[in-house]
């Protein structure tokens, strides 16, 4: 089969479309045909060499498609179904082998496309807003890159909650994009002081909850902009890792709290992953969610996708396509 593999670790430019030996299927797997797969930064990590791997290595998590085969062991999918998946390794291929307890049935309403869209950036802001900080009426949220496609999700979400979103972006376009993501607020972080904007437009209070994907840049800075007994949300390090915090500071602030959170810790099981994702799904079908596919690439150009995501130009959820 073919895939878009590493050899090496580097930049985008590591990543070549090759010929790599077919999966094989386990007992417990079903062997799915590929129509997407999700381009995310945690893929970008695996690449720089964050992490060790076996080469050739295939990156990627995400993706969705139609069963080809079913383990020994598997009662509950059979061939011709489709499913996707928001945590399953050598995901930039035109096969993957998915553990059945790591798949999601895929509604008929919902394009398999949309359902990779929707993944690991949707169960990701179903987890953020459920149980990292339950968002509720009156609940203030502060989401950075709120064009990308995670913070649209995330604004999405909280709206759907009932809470008010104060969303961070770089440009103009990007603003269009945020507020049309149900943003209340939107901060041009390129011209003005993020916090000072956040104190301002909540009266001095500072917000309940941020959620960072950002990292470096914004963490530290941002406890600023939160209220007494706000909650900073880091699960994301774009512009690289924090660098080690004081906890002294948090008391000192007005008694905040941080958290480093990783969704496979909110998908442990089988019943765990489907339900969030069958949230999900519903709020889709409600008209509450609607991810936006930014690009969609050819699996050979998975380079192409990988550079574009890192310059932060793009908007929206990316997709490779077989």
């Amino acid at each position: 089969m073919k895939a878009s593999a590493l050899t090496t670790f580097g930049g985008p430019e590591v990543l070549s479309y090759q010929d790599i030996p077919d999966p094989e299927l386990t007992s417990s797997s079903v062997l799915v045909a590929l129509e997407a797969a999700g381009v995310n930064f945690i893929d970008t990590y695996q690449r720089q060499g964050k992490y060790a791997v076996d080469f050739p290595f295939i990156p990627g998590f995400e993706g969705a498609g139609t069963v080809l085969a079913v383990g020994s062991e598997v009662t509950s999918v059979q061939s011709g179904d489709r499913v996707a998946w928001p945590w399953v390794l050598h995901s930039y291929a035109e096969q993957v082998v998915v553990p059945v307890d790591s798949l999601v049935m895929v509604p008929d309403f919902v394009s398999t496309q949309m359902a990779a869209a929707v993944m690991l950036q949707g169960l990701t802001a179903h987890y953020l807003t459920h149980d990292v900080f339950l968002i509720g009426p009156g609940s203030t949220a502060l989401v950075h890159a709120g064009a990308g496609g995670t913070g649209q999700l995330i604004t999405q979400m909280v709206r759907a909650l009932g809470g008010s979103v104060i969303a961070t972006v770089s440009s103009a376009e990007k603003a269009e994009i945020a507020k049309a993501a149900g943003a209340n607020h939107v901060v041009r972080y390129d011209s003005e002081d993020f916090v000072t904007a956040t104190r301002a437009l909540t009266d001095g209070v500072g917000v309940n909850v941020i959620y960072d994907g950002v990292g470096k840049d914004t963490v530290v800075k941002g406890l600023d902009a939160l209220a007494r007994r706000g909650t900073m949300v880091y699960f994301g390090a774009a512009s690289g890792s924090v660098p080690p915090l004081d906890l002294q500071v948090l008391s000192s602030k007005g008694s905040l709290s941080i958290t480093k959170p990783t969704l496979a810790d909110f998908i442990t099981t089988a019943a765990e992953t489907q339900a969030r994702a069958d949230e999900v799904f519903e709020l889709m079908r409600q008209g509450h969610f609607t991810p936006q596919i930014g690009a969609t690439y050819p699996l050979r150009d998975a380079a192409r996708a990988h550079s574009d995501l890192e310059s932060r130009a793009t908007t929206g959820k990316l997709l490779l396509i077989p």
